[in-house]
């Protein structure tokens, strides 16, 4: 569809390839190519996500391209990668019967991450520990042996602090560390600085209670960690994951089955879509671009652009004061994702090409969009999906798609070839993807089709016959046998709670819906959870005058949203929680401008608010 005086037509795919085509012609020319942007997809294969980056890099000639890892697990990847040189998990899903000791941080599995969660609940329940650190009394804090209840946002002193206990009771495993880790007596001075009596006040934690956690941790080998978006979306979220790591390293919990630093993936695809090259700094293999081998130059035919790219924040920053112009957005609800929904809004006024490409017409296209293109999903072609455990897996389309719906890369090829590159847009189909992605990224060149049509496998994987990797950095670290451990300082954030914003907002899934509900608002799952809640303690509701069930009003320095009272026992005083699913309710209205220090994540995990009657 193109919107034509205000109004969505309905046109053909020629007269819609067309207008695309000339429209970003026409801006790459007059304004440059760094004046547009694309977002691949973390609901879309791995074939997809290679063909817009593609896209960005040789059709228009910039690095401008991202995707919703930003706004979710771009510091996990920062984070691992600046300590073991690899950003993805280091071990796998089979670990969790392994594993003495279970650490869930910053997640709530059971609600975002079901299978895993039920994994974790029953290792628990053959015998594991479990330590549980979240904000909230979680269904897990339930099961375990310790629920540290930390004030949200306080996560890089509260590891520095377990790790102190680890250092002052001589509980970190010094044959690892003399054989594989630099740095550790200069940490050790660090870490000082962060006792539990001194960081207990900080978090809002009985210092005994790190104690207990960190002994655990230490003794209680192997010890694995998962955490999700309660590490990573704040204002130290890649620092937070670096302390995760440094946890695991001073422990000798790195290398080992049973252990390991192990995001859990906030969607089908957040892991493959960044490791395409879907993201500013990164080609394919998440190889730097700064460092590119020469067998993209050789594939692709042409340099790779220059100039440093935006990434998703960045760009929304530089349209907002009218320097990119244009952006395509595909399988991603920008507008009702995003914090601060305000500067989203004003940004995506501003250009003069918005793109969206998505299953249903979300709400970036209903507001903003100039070009409306129907994509399939994921079930009605084939392709590859990567986990949170690196495991490739082949889909395989049950069936056609509805109407004229198009395959992502599909679409985009046929752009290209609209736009004069016919050369390195020729594909025949998803296979023929895969294979150039394959030739590219050494340590996945043994994830062939056939192969995988036996099943997953996990990267590296780099010849045909080759098993796959379980465990990462057995022996040695992509950069050599050492690494060191950093040291990271707690920088407190901006966002704090005042008279006139009392309360301290936290916000998350719930069960029954994905993110912007796109897909799950459009199907029976509404009846389950027809609407986002303020979570809120029975007290403070009291205190506050509320019932059960009624509307209030949140207000934050950003914005407002209206959504219904529901009690919740396992809060902390002094903070709610609140789903973000509802265009209805659209609760990134309230979130703050925060953003991680290296990767610019949105910190939507600590908003001051103040809770209004409306009646």
């Amino acid at each position: 569809m193109l919107r034509k005086g205000g109004e969505w037509e309905v046109v053909s795919w020629e007269e819609a390839i067309e207008f695309v085509a000339s429209r970003l012609t026409e801006l790459r020319d007059r304004h440059g190519p760094d004046s547009i942007g694309i977002l691949g997809s973390s609901r879309a294969p791995n074939e997809d996500n290679y063909i817009a980056q593609k896209f960005a890099r040789v059709v228009l000639g910039t690095n401008n391209v991202d995707c919703c890892a930003r706004v979710c697990h771009a510091p996990t990847a920062a984070a691992m990668k600046s300590i073991l040189g690899t950003g993805a998990a280091t071990n796998s899903y089979d670990d969790i019967e392994r594993a003495a000791t279970i650490l869930v941080i910053g997640s709530n599995p059971s609600v975002n991450h079901p299978v895993v969660g039920e994994r974790i609940k029953q290792a628990k329940l053959r015998g594991a520990n479990l330590i549980v650190i979240d904000p909230k009394a979680i269904e897990l804090a339930k099961y375990a042996d310790v629920h540290v209840q930390l004030r949200p946002g306080t996560n890089v002193p509260l590891l520095n602090s377990m790790m102190h206990v680890i250092l002052e009771e001589g509980l970190e495993d010094s044959e690892y560390l003399n054989r594989r880790i630099d740095g550790v007596e200069e940490f050790r001075e660090f870490v000082r600085d962060y006792a539990p009596e001194k960081v207990g006040p900080i978090c809002g934690v009985c210092p005994s209670t790190i104690r207990e956690a960190a002994r655990l941790y230490a003794t209680a080998r192997p010890s694995m960690s998962v955490h999700g978006l309660g590490m990573t979306e704040h204002l130290q979220g890649t620092e937070g994951v670096q302390c995760l790591v440094n946890l695991a390293l001073l422990t000798g919990n790195i290398g080992v089955e049973g252990g390991g630093v192990n995001p859990l993936r906030g969607q089908n695809n957040v892991q493959g879509s960044a490791h395409m090259g879907c993201e500013p700094s990164n080609l394919t293999g998440h190889v730097a671009v700064s460092s590119a081998p020469a067998a993209f130059l050789e594939r692709w035919g042409r340099p790779l652009p220059e100039v440093q790219g935006l990434n998703l924040m960045q760009m929304l920053d530089a349209a907002e004061v009218g320097q990119l112009k244009a952006m395509w957005v595909i399988g991603y609800d920008v507008y009702l994702t995003n914090p601060s929904a305000e500067k989203t809004a004003r940004a995506l006024e501003s250009m003069e090409l918005v793109i969206v490409q998505d299953l249903f017409l979300n709400e970036s296209a209903r507001l903003f969009a100039h070009v409306f293109l129907p994509a399939a999903a994921s079930f009605e072609r084939p392709g590859t999906f990567m986990n949170a455990e690196r495991r490739v897996q082949l889909l395989r389309k049950a069936i056609d798609p509805p109407g004229n719906a198009l395959p992502d890369w599909e679409i985009m090829q046929r752009v290209a070839q609209a736009m004069g590159e016919t050369e390195g847009f020729s594909f025949a189909d998803e296979c023929a993807i895969w294979d150039e992605v394959r030739s590219l990224w050494p340590v996945g060149a043994g994830l062939s089709y056939a192969r995988l049509e036996k099943g997953g496998l996990q990267w590296p994987c780099p010849t045909e016959d080759h098993p796959g990797t379980t465990v990462l950095h057995k022996d040695r670290f992509p950069t050599g046998e050492r690494t060191a451990l950093k040291q990271i300082t707690y920088i407190p954030s901006p966002e704090v709670v005042s008279d006139s914003f009392p309360f301290l907002l936290n916000s998350g899934r719930d069960l029954y819906h994905l993110n912007a509900a796109t897909m799950t608002g459009r199907t029976e799952n509404s009846r389950l959870r027809p609407t986002d809640t303020l979570d809120i303690l029975p007290s403070d509701a009291r205190r506050l005058g509320l019932e059960e069930g009624e509307s209030v009003r949140i207000v934050s320095r950003f914005g407002e949203a209206v959504l219904p009272v529901r009690f919740d026992r396992g809060l902390r005083p002094g903070e709610v929680f609140a789903t973000f699913h509802s265009p209805k309710v659209f609760l990134n209205k309230t979130t703050s401008t925060v953003r991680d220090r290296v990767t610019g994540t949105p910190e939507y995990k600590r908003t001051a608010v103040r809770i209004e009657r409306l009646r």
